[in-house]
C-alpha cells in the first residue's frame, strides 16, 4: 500500500515512491498479539526533498512537523492507535495528508490597520477624567 499514491487534494498527490513504511512492535493492550505482531507504522516522508509539494507548502510543513521532522528533513509519524497493521498504516498517511493539508492552506489576510470611532476617544476620554476627580477627593484637605 505503500507504493500507492497519497491524493491530498486536486492539486497535491504524493507518488508512492516517496512513502516509505516500518512495521514495529507496537506496546499497548493486544494481549499476546503485541509481542508477536508488527502492527505499529512508521511511516518516512523525505519532506524537503520532494517534488510533489511546492515550496510554500514544504516550508510551511517544515514549521509544523516541529520534533516529527529529522535533519535531514525526512518527516517520520508513528501510528500505533489500532491493533491492526492495516488501520495503522491508514491512520499514518491520514495524518500525513491532515499535515500537508494544513500547510497548503492560504496564508491569511493582512491586518488592516483602523482607526478608534470619535464616540470611543471621547468615552475614554471622559472615564480618565472621572478617574483624576475622584483621585483629587482623596487629598487631605488644606489646614489654613
Amino acid at each position: 500500500m505503500a507504493s500507492d499514491p497519497l491524493y491530498i487534494n486536486d492539486r497535491i498527490t504524493i507518488a508512492g515512491w516517496e512513502l516509505t513504511e516500518q512495521f514495529v512492535l507496537a506496546g499497548g493492550p493486544g494481549g499476546q498479539n503485541v509481542n508477536k505482531v508488527s502492527t505499529a507504522v512508521q511511516l518516512f516522508f523525505n519532506l524537503v526533498g520532494s517534488p510533489s509539494l511546492p515550496e510554500r507548502v514544504k516550508n510551511n510543513a517544515i514549521k509544523l512537523a516541529g520534533r516529527r521532522l529529522s535533519k535531514e528533513g525526512v518527516l517520520l509519524i508513528e501510528a500505533s492507535r489500532f491493533r491492526s497493521q492495516d488501520r495503522n498504516r491508514e491512520d499514518a498517511r491520514e495524518r500525513l495528508k491532515e499535515l500537508v493539508l494544513e500547510a497548503a492552506k492560504p496564508p491569511p489576510p493582512p491586518r488592516r490597520k483602523t482607526k478608534p470611532t470619535k464616540g470611543s476617544i471621547e468615552r475614554r476620554l471622559k472615564a480618565k477624567t472621572g478617574r483624576g476627580e475622584i483621585k483629587k477627593m482623596r487629598v487631605k484637605p488644606d489646614q489654613d
